[in-house]
């Protein structure tokens, strides 16, 4: 892993995100893409070619402007640290760019779903997550000593599972950290009995070589349940698989997916379910 890119608004929030990326470059030697949308309205696009070169030119120089007083901070010393403005109609260009930069991880700021205007919070943040194919490390609050030591991965008993799991055991890899994957057994969606989840385990064991103990945790909710056992291992981050356009939200049923990635306060990594 060699580039993050940090998508940014210039909140607090989107600071939060570019500090804890700070610390992951300092510590694995990575560089930093720090990426502004400018999202012009329609009415600017409608102009004629001349206008919208003028405005386009007006929200680059107001962007670079606010981007020096932003980066101006001690955390970013030393780093290898670009900075890029883009326009945007539809979420999934960012998966554009992370393609076109080669982008190993990103990490953006979310505050939840209580201000869903901005740019890159509330519902927004899961657009991102579900069209992103590079893993996306979701930050709600400051963190200035993030550790990654131990991950959480929400397992779900489906084929398409295993090769996530292992995408997350290359990133747990990288980062030095353990992987415990837990099954939410709940009342509310499909419980399974104990024989049931004994043979599944084997059929994961012999079909995918995987041999590493899946917890079975039960709770009334997935998202409760996943919540509970991360905080019970003390755990640094929740990793959830994410179907792509079908969103976090198909892996995990209706909302508890887009939930996870607004409302939990401990982060959250995306990784994008190959199919």
């Amino acid at each position: 892993m060699k580039k993050i890119l940090v998508p940014v608004d210039f909140s607090k929030h989107s600071e939060y995100a570019l500090e804890v990326a700070a610390q992951i470059a300092k510590d694995k030697h990575m560089e930093i893409c720090v990426l502004h949308m400018i999202g012009l309205s329609e009415s600017v696009l409608s102009k004629n070619e001349a206008e919208e070169y003028k405005e386009a030119q007006y929200y680059m120089k107001l962007a670079n402007k606010r981007f020096k007083p932003f980066l101006d901070k001690d955390y970013l010393k030393g780093l290898k640290l670009s900075q890029l403005i883009q326009n945007y109609k539809i979420f999934s260009e960012i998966n554009a760019i992370v393609k076109e930069l080669n982008i190993d991880l990103v990490v953006m700021g979310s505050h939840g779903l209580s201000r869903a205007r901005d740019a890159f919070e509330g519902s927004n943040t899961e657009k991102v997550v579900r069209t992103c194919e590079a893993p996306v490390l979701v930050i709600k609050q400051r963190r200035q000593d993030l550790k990654l030591n131990t991950l959480v991965f929400a397992w779900n008993f489906k084929d398409e599972i295993a090769k996530t799991y292992k995408k997350v055991k290359q990133f747990a890899h990288f980062f030095n950290a353990e992987v415990h994957p837990v099954f939410i057994n709940t009342p509310s969606i499909k419980f399974l009995s104990s024989t049931s989840i004994e043979e599944k385990l084997k059929y994961y064991s012999e079909q995918y070589d995987i041999h590493e103990e899946i917890v079975v945790y039960s709770d009334i909710t997935i998202e409760e349940g996943i919540l509970n056992y991360a905080k019970k291992i003390e755990a640094d981050a929740v990793a959830i698989p994410t179907h792509g356009r079908k969103g976090i939200a198909h892996f995990l049923k209706g909302s508890i997916g887009e939930a996870m990635a607004n409302h939990a306060k401990i982060p959250v990594i995306t990784f994008k379910i190959d199919v």
